[in-house]
């Protein structure tokens, strides 16, 4: 999956945004609506709209549905890539720490 049209290259996800765009390019590479692509999800429109623009919480049966209606493939390899740097991600260990420093 690629956010820049070339579909034959693979592309890092990690984020919701990341698999917004992928799936919003694909989606224009095939030269179809958001409507079409709803119907053929069996959702409605504001659905792949709100999956596009990256929001953070939709059901993963209709996320793969997604995925296969737009003739993409899903692969998941273990550890970071070695041409990415790990994601920005929360440390809860900072954050617990903190909480703990805090308390009277």
């Amino acid at each position: 999956m690629s956010a820049n049209g070339n579909f034959g290259c693979p592309m890092l996800v990690r984020t919701p945004a990341d698999l917004g765009a992928v799936l919003r390019d694909r989606r224009k590479h095939l030269d179809l609506d958001q409507a079409t692509v709803a119907k053929r999800i069996g959702v409605s429109r504001q659905w792949v709209i709100e999956i596009e623009r990256g929001h953070p919480r939709a059901e993963l049966a209709l996320v793969l549905r997604a995925i296969d209606v737009l003739g993409l493939r899903l692969d998941a390899a273990v550890g970071p890539a070695a041409d990415h740097p790990p994601s920005d991600g929360v440390d809860i260990d900072a954050i617990v720490a903190r909480a703990r420093r805090a308390k009277p």
